[in-house]
């Protein structure tokens, strides 16, 4: 970062939070290193960074970053005032109100923006009258938080990091920390295992985390289920349950044994594609220790039956008495640095801040006490569903800080029916693939250069500080997102002109989850919710001696296996995606970086020898990844990593990126899309000369 007209007040040492995953680390600017460096944040008293984190100041002042507004004249998107760039997204969007109802516009918040901008970005909405707004978590953890929310109420970490080093062991389902969550990982889970804590790792290939494991279970993708209700009945059969736990804290034990009776442990074994020998060592290395935490990730939920997956983990947790104490719990591994938070602060369609019902009337008289209006009743259409209806029901969308035409399922198919939306407004820091197919384009701040507070991935709320201004013409997300709410509501939304700060204080009062804490006390800190009005420090360990519902009892609920969307035909494999250290995501944001953009021998296809040999596929072989939704390529990685059957590809890589590839089936309760089962054809690519491509399936 080298624009010293560039810096703010508070300078290089601004104290903020890594943008990228959902540990929330501390990062400052070094002018001398020219990169981040850590401080002793609350969530990482050692100061560590990981090669994201350490090249997080990267995309500051990198050239591609878009400084002036833009507008669309015909096939062209050209520059503009910021006058003009209001005016068409105030004009064109009171236009579909008039004509088709608040409905027809559709809100896409953003994970990786701050709780300020999340907050006041679906208070707008709900001042038009719509419940259309979502964020990318939908496409992470949506099912998770269902799942939780609905057997202990509250769809969030249970338990905090600091405690885990006091785990005997851990349950790692569907997630790889060691590379995507790094600092948890060689901070508090490794020092564990090199102690004595047993680790188990439930992932299709081997990865950074399976070199610690004692016991790997390589399932078959979509097959978690069988799995996890093997392993219950061996915890029940061999009597390794935690009696004075259920007897205190769980319902329904004696019907879900009876149902557990017809649960074969070794046809579900083989129905998984583990060893039923290897599925039983799992079981009781996880429940005879007096603590087990449980780590799940997307591998869990990015499924049709993502949410039935974590029922199945959460009646694990139950039987062997892993919650409400500290070292266990179930603990989701967020994404991006405030998942969270988006969640929390009302940036769903089904709920309001606080997870409160759209649905429940209390809920919604008190925040319109607050407001000065009440949102509506009905719950709106998620960020997929949202996707679907472009051009249809949805005939405007503005989206925040994302890139759905690269990350969203089926991206061909969104592609094309962002064309179809009479307005499309993308406010963002780099011409991504959405703000391609934009009317109208909102050059955005960086983390980098705005104030707020994040949410990580235990709870605790941090806050962000700037190191730079804005370039150019740009501004910062909190300004453009007001400027928009008072043009379109009157200044009924977004009238106050405080800053984060201001917009934080009204938080505390609409979300009893944030209730007690203070912009100022916060500090260099952190507060975590439940934060009960006066304490000390929020609520570390959940579920102690009640639910998050103030119910005394969860019940136990048997969970039925669910068929993948995608038929795997003779000649296919099922394709697996997932991320790797050195990059995040779409790549917007990473690929731009210095550091990053060198290592990209991770742009690999791997393949098990078996299945590279059956299609005549070597080690370094360009190759083709298609189905009838698209085609991606990719280099060969054969190797033994990953099981027979299975291919696996990062999300950030291949070109163009994976999604062309994946489903958009949903999963009924959550609506997140089937990321991690795509039945593919894979063949070696031979292209000519003049850019054809010869090559036939093998």
């Amino acid at each position: 970062m080298s624009g010293g007209d560039r810096r703010d007040r508070e300078g290089d040492d601004a104290k903020s939070i890594c943008p990228f995953c959902g540990v929330g680390c501390g990062v400052r600017y070094d002018a001398e290193r020219g990169n981040a460096v850590g401080w002793r944040a609350p969530v990482n008293r050692r100061g560590e960074l990981c090669p994201k984190g350490v090249a997080a100041y990267d995309v500051v002042d990198h050239d591609e970053r878009l400084t002036t507004p833009l507008v669309r004249e015909g096939d062209e998107l050209v520059e503009t005032s910021w006058d003009d760039a209001f005016g068409r997204v105030e004009s064109d969007f009171r236009e579909i109100l008039d004509e088709n109802g608040p409905d027809a516009l559709g809100f896409f918040a953003s994970s990786g923006c701050t709780n300020e901008e999340n907050y006041l970005l679906q208070k707008l909405a709900r001042a038009l009258g719509t419940n259309n707004v979502d964020n990318c978590a939908r496409l992470c953890h949506s099912s998770t938080v269902a799942a939780m929310r609905d057997r202990f109420g509250t769809g969030a970490m249970t338990n905090t990091v600091e405690d885990l080093p006091e785990a005997d062991a851990f349950l790692v389902a569907g997630a790889n920390p060691a590379e995507q969550h790094p600092v948890i990982f060689s901070s508090y889970v490794a020092p564990a295992v090199k102690q004595g804590a047993t680790l188990i790792h439930v992932d299709p290939r081997e990865n950074a985390t399976t070199r610690y494991a004692d016991h790997h279970l390589a399932v078959r993708p979509g097959y978690d289920i069988p799995l996890l209700n093997a392993m219950c009945r061996v915890v029940v059969a061999e009597g390794l349950i935690d009696d004075e736990f259920v007897a205190a804290r769980v319902e329904g034990f004696e019907e879900f044994r009876e149902w557990l009776d017809g649960v074969d442990v070794a046809a579900s074994a083989e129905r998984a594609g583990v060893e039923e020998s290897d599925l039983r060592a799992a079981a009781r290395a996880y429940a005879e220790p007096d603590r087990a935490a449980a780590f799940t990730g997307m591998g869990m939920s990015q499924h049709r039956c993502g949410t039935a997956n974590v029922h199945a983990l959460l009646n694990l947790a139950l039987l062997a008495g892993n919650v409400g104490r500290r070292g266990a719990g179930v603990n989701p591994l967020r994404g991006k640095n405030n998942v969270q938070g988006a969640g929390d602060v009302g940036a769903l369609p089904d709920v309001l801040p606080g997870y409160r019902d759209v649905t429940d009337d209390e809920a919604r008289a008190e925040v319109a006490a607050e407001w000065g209006f009440e949102p509506p009743a009905e719950p709106g259409l998620t960020e997929v569903e949202m996707t679907h209806e472009f051009g249809d029901g949805i005939r405007g969308a503005y989206v925040v800080g994302e890139n759905i035409a690269a990350t969203e399922p089926n991206a061909n198919r969104v592609a094309d029916e962002l064309d179809d939306l009479d307005l499309l407004v993308v406010q963002d820091v780099f011409p991504t693939e959405t703000v391609g197919h934009a009317d109208v384009v909102f050059p955005a701040s960086s983390w980098a250069e705005k104030s707020g507070t994040v949410t990580n991935t235990d709870r605790q709320v941090q806050r962000m500080r700037p190191a730079a201004q804005p370039p150019g013409d740009a501004r910062r997300d909190l300004d453009l997102i007001r400027e928009v709410a008072e043009r379109l509501t009157d200044g009924e939304v977004g009238g106050d002109r405080g800053g984060p700060e201001a917009v934080f204080a009204e938080m505390t009062r609409v979300n009893s989850l944030y209730a007690g804490m203070g912009y100022e006390g916060i500090g260099e800190e952190s507060q975590r919710w439940p934060f009960p009005a006066g304490a000390e420090s929020g609520v570390g360990v959940l579920h102690r001696e009640t639910w998050g519902d103030g119910a005394e009892r969860a019940t136990l609920e048997p969970v039925e296996g669910v068929e993948p969307a995608d038929e795997v035909g003779d000649d296919e494999l099922v394709l697996t995606t997932g991320r790797v250290l050195s990059h995040f995501n779409s790549g917007a944001v990473t690929r731009r970086s210095g550091i990053l953009t060198r290592l990209r021998s991770e742009d690999a296809l791997q393949l098990h020898p078996d299945d590279a040999a059956d299609r005549g596929v070597e080690e370094g072989d360009s190759v083709v990844v298609e189905n009838d939704r698209g085609r991606v390529e990719a280099i060969a990685a054969v190797t033994p990593a990953v099981r027979s059957g299975t291919a696996f590809l990062t999300f950030h890589f291949g070109e163009p990126l994976v999604n062309r590839l994946t489903g958009d089936a949903l999963d009924p309760v959550a609506k997140i899309p089937e990321y991690k089962h795509s039945a593919v054809r894979v063949r070696v690519s031979r292209s000519d000369a003049t850019g054809g491509d010869d090559g036939g399936e093998a």
